[in-house]
């Protein structure tokens, strides 16, 4: 991502925070693993949002109007030793020319420093209830300023949740980043498709978890954007099944749920299918409701319709399916009031995605769903799951569990799939299987 893209996202911040006021938003930490060993990093996403600053322990000041420049940022000094043992980091020189940072100072510093720049502030605008020390540090800086009222210094009166403005600004996706979003689901569609064609019984789910995963890395993305669930027959009825130990065996199903991260942007893709390349009768008619029941979703995927139209339409595709099948009996509409489809479809019908996989931006708005509109990206993932304990239906359909997820982009005209390169029609799943 280029630097002229944050700072236009800095710009809109600022304009939004006004004079007077500032806001803070810290990166995240480093995470112990175990030992001197940590996790491996994972910047905050909304503080590379606005930075494109991928180092842990370090602050973002935002100031509207200061003459020294309205961009501050609290980091590492730059550590030879540090260097050789990890790698390089930017240090204060390297965040002013790197990351067109107005002023650098040491994250030693902060402490010192910090409670000077929210002098005589009106406003502070911050993540709030994110992280409880970085909400008590936030007190203690205040409180030294309030130690100081016989100065005539004062204190911020107002601290104000950043969560709102700045995840507006994050769910509408820039052509920046929609070319980040489909470059991970172009290579995780591709990751999808050839674990269709390594599939086959007497092999183990982390055996296939570890193709895809392979596929992510040898074409550059080292980060997956979740935990791969890699589910195989009655396993993939646990909605977030991630052990991925089972045994593949003939004449189940295999759900795999994974998606690659792409300079911070997720993929997000589930496909089903058959271990031994064939569905059978019960598992086609399942597998195809649920397809249609997505198909019926993403008719609705376009700007002005409100967002859970979309999942209406796959619950009365679903429901009235279950009713064909004998999975259910009544009255469409008194089955769909009473929620009678939700001992087998018991999640809603998808999420936004950006640079979280479950990503930021409100649902609702004033309590009303709210309206889809250019630029906004969701998945669409309908599902059935019928447990092998389940005695309320026919033994055949027991064990089965199904989801079929794509990432859309909604356009101008209506909507874009952005993970089409995964196949998932039956003749497709079918003739691909068959011909490896």
């Amino acid at each position: 991502m280029k630097q002229t893209e944050f700072k236009k996202r800095r710009k809109q911040l600022l304009n939004h925070i006004g004079k007077g006021n500032v806001a803070l938003i810290a990166s995240a930490s480093m995470c112990a693993r175990n030992s001197d060993v940590d996790y491996p990093f994972r910047q905050n996403s909304d503080f590379y949002y606005l930075t494109g600053f991928n180092e842990p322990e370090a602050l973002a000041v935002f100031i509207p109007g200061r003459a020294e420049g309205e961009y501050l940022l609290f980091c590492r000094k730059f550590d030879k030793k540090k260097a050789l043992w990890e790698g390089a980091h930017a240090g204060l020189e390297g965040a002013i020319s790197q990351y067109a940072v107005d002023t650098a100072h040491s994250i030693d510093e902060v402490n010192d420093l910090l409670p000077k720049l929210l002098e005589n502030k009106a406003k502070v605008f911050y993540l709030m209830g994110r992280d409880t020390v970085f909400d008590q540090r936030v007190q203690n800086w205040l409180n030294i300023i309030r130690n100081q009222f016989r100065t005539g210094v004062e204190a911020p009166r107002e601290l104000i949740s950043l969560d709102h403005q700045l995840h507006e600004m994050r769910l509408f996706k820039s052509p920046n980043e929609l070319k980040l979003m489909r470059h991970a689901a172009d290579v995780s569609a591709i990751a999808h498709t050839k674990a269709m064609q390594a599939c086959k019984a007497g092999r183990y789910e982390y055996q296939i978890e570890a193709d895809i995963v392979h596929h992510f890395m040898h074409n550059g993305l080292r980060a997956v954007a979740y935990p791969s669930i890699v589910a195989s027959g009655n396993n993939a009825c646990t909605l977030h099944y991630t052990e991925n130990t089972g045994l593949l065996k003939d004449g189940d199903l295999l759900l795999i749920d994974a998606g690659a991260e792409c300079d911070h942007y997720a993929a997000d893709i589930t496909r089903t299918f058959p271990i031994s390349g064939k569905f059978s009768e019960p598992q086609k008619q399942l597998y195809q409701l649920v397809l249609d029941a997505q198909t019926a979703a993403l008719a609705q995927i376009k700007p002005g319709i409100p967002w859970n139209k979309a999942h209406e339409a796959s619950v009365e595709v679903i429901t009235e399916g279950l009713i064909v099948l004998g999975l259910l009996k009544g009255k469409l509409k008194k089955l769909i009031k009473d929620e009678k489809y939700k001992p087998f479809y018991m999640h809603r019908i998808g999420h936004w995605l950006g640079m979280d996989v479950h990503d930021v931006g409100a649902y609702k708005i004033k309590q009303e769903w709210r309206l889809l509109e250019k630029g906004m990206v969701l998945t669409v993932e309908p599902g059935l799951y019928i447990p092998a304990d389940c005695k309320e239906v026919e033994k055949k359909w027991r064990g089965i569990g199904i989801r079929i997820e794509d990432d859309v982009l909604v356009t101008a005209e209506g909507h874009e799939i952005l993970t089409n390169g995964a196949p998932k029609t039956i003749l497709e799943i079918e003739a691909l299987m068959q011909d490896n």
